[in-house]
């Protein structure tokens, strides 16, 4: 059932397929923490035959399709763990990059298996902008030199943004594979709708921020968000006969004004 438009369809039912089949994630040893979910979503591609390029360690997405202007941003969420938020080192998510439609695989995991083979046991593939819908924002790192008493230290400022995963936006994704995307879009009739979702533009904007080195104080800049209270909808997917009885929908996520938190001791 192939699309020429998009390959979001025919990758997600690969993924469901391989579930299905029982095909596991296989690390290659105990400390092979990065790279063997990546791995299985791989192979998930080559299956599908759907053409490919891998970027390197620190490209942007890591895979880039070819015969569509689409690409997958794949990250593993060992559980139980940290699968609320992810770090996003250099890169703010969203839904188009660098004239690419750009989707998120979000595939969970035993924490602590007990072989190198294991299952995922559950997996979220969606549109980046449900993450995020902003599209200008550019990322750059800078580095200022001058610092220190001989002044020959550089300061680099090299971002990274911390993003709630599908998990922390929306409830009922757990023990599931479910697929995210634009209210405005419909799969093939083999998919099943399993839930509207509403991100709405937050009242005001960081647009800048300053860091006093004399007394580590952080400063946020806000402005006005001009599309503030502008509604993003989304719905939830998952292949027929396998959606389940209960239907997706947003949680309740904290939102409001800019805080400034102490990563050393947790303290805002």
């Amino acid at each position: 059932m192939q699309n020429d438009t998009t390959s979001v369809y025919d990758f997600f039912r690969q993924i469901v397929a391989a579930q299905t089949a029982n095909k596991f994630i296989r690390r290659e040893n105990a400390s092979d923490k990065e790279f063997h979910f990546q791995n299985w979503v791989k192979a998930r591609l080559s299956e599908g035959q759907l053409h490919f390029e891998q970027g390197g360690r620190n490209s942007y997405p890591d895979f880039s399709m070819v015969e569509v202007t689409e690409g997958y941003e794949v990250k593993g969420l060992a559980y139980p763990g940290r699968v609320t938020d992810f770090d996003s080192n250099s890169q703010v998510p969203t839904g188009h990059h660098n004239g690419r439609t750009i989707y998120y695989v979000f595939g969970r995991y035993p924490a602590k298996p007990d072989s190198n083979e294991y299952p995922v046991t559950d997996l979220v593939l969606c549109h980046g902008d449900f993450l995020n819908a902003d599209h200008e924002y550019v990322h750059e790192n800078k580095s200022i030199r001058g610092f220190g008493s001989y002044g020959d230290l550089m300061i680099r400022d090299r971002k990274m943004y911390v993003v709630p995963t599908p998990f922390a936006l929306a409830n009922n994704l757990a023990h599931h594979f479910s697929l995210i995307l634009p209210a405005e879009e419909t799969p093939d009739k083999d998919f099943e709708a399993i839930g509207d979702l509403v991100r709405v533009e937050a009242p005001q904007l960081v647009v800048a921020y300053n860091f006093d080195l004399r007394t580590n104080a952080l400063q946020p800049e806000l402005i006005a968000n001009p599309n503030a209270g502008r509604e993003h909808r989304f719905r939830a997917w998952r292949l027929a006969g396998e959606a389940g009885a209960r239907v997706v929908e947003m949680a309740t996520v904290p939102t409001g004004p800019a805080v400034v938190k102490d990563e050393a001791n947790g303290e805002e």
